[in-house]
């Protein structure tokens, strides 16, 4: 990941933290393709904001970064953000019965939701619930409380689905391939996306451009149960056009910051 800018590598290291509780500098050195003096002033900076803990050779998570992290990433290209989330909520109208995952996409999503009415929504992202409670009828999933994307993750998410599937579901990605489809890096975040999923006529993905080429593992939706995907105008035209292949749309918000 050559030339990523010092917020990427931020939010980027917080992820790594999130999964695998240390990183060192070495490591960090390698994988930003950057001078370990740097790697260093980013630990420095997390540190000072209390979302890491650094020790002799690296840094580990800590119990107060969990909240945080969500917070980072929601600053984080938040007007881009909006603008894909306000596209999509052309989708749902008065009365939908729809999905929402625990992305920050889907949380700003959440907030423009408000103005419709007699809603249903199946989440397992906390912070949407909040914004959607006395607006709508919220439905939160089961699982285990994951704080640092204050969502509810796992094998044991579920939820009673009564009445028929729902209209449509929307979920912010860690990455997305035309043929492993929608990806998350923790299994436990896939794990409870994909039982969301599984509930939706239709399900769409919204992400900024900067998610196309990230490293990811688990898939959460195939591609041929992806119905479209909403993201800016830095998703290139020709991954854009290799998912309309596969009979996909691809619609890019103009936004003059994207990359």
């Amino acid at each position: 990941m050559p030339n990523t800018a010092a917020h990427e590598r931020e939010m980027e290291i917080l992820r790594l933290l999130d999964v695998q509780s240390k990183v060192t500098v070495a490591d960090l050195s390698i994988r930003f393709t950057t001078s370990p003096v740097t790697i260093r002033k980013d630990l420095e900076t997390l540190e000072r904001q209390r979302l890491l803990r650094r020790i002799r050779g690296g840094a580990v998570r800590t119990d107060c970064g969990d909240e945080g992290a969500f917070e980072m990433r929601l600053r984080h290209r938040a007007e881009m953000k909006r603008a894909i989330a306000r596209e999509a909520m052309r989708l749902v109208r008065d009365g939908d019965a729809i999905a929402l995952d625990c992305s920050t996409t889907c949380y700003y999503l959440a907030e423009l939701l408000r103005v419709r009415k007699g809603l249903v929504v199946v989440t397992n992202g906390l912070r949407a619930a909040e914004v959607l409670a006395g607006t709508a009828t919220v439905i939160l999933t089961g699982g285990v409380l994951r704080t640092s994307s204050w969502s509810l993750v796992g094998e044991d998410a579920d939820f009673p689905v009564r009445g028929g599937p729902l209209a449509r579901g929307f979920f912010g990605v860690r990455s997305l391939s035309p043929v492993h489809g929608l990806l998350e890096l923790s299994s436990d975040e896939a794990a409870a996306k994909r039982r969301l999923a599984r509930a939706c006529r239709e399900t769409y993905a919204l992400f900024d451009s900067s998610k196309a080429n990230r490293f990811a593992l688990c898939s959460f939706v195939p591609a041929d149960r992806i119905t479209g995907l909403y993201t800016d105008n830095g998703f290139v035209e020709p991954a854009a056009a290799e998912w309309q292949r596969r009979g996909v749309p691809v619609q890019r918000v103009v936004f003059g910051g994207a990359r």
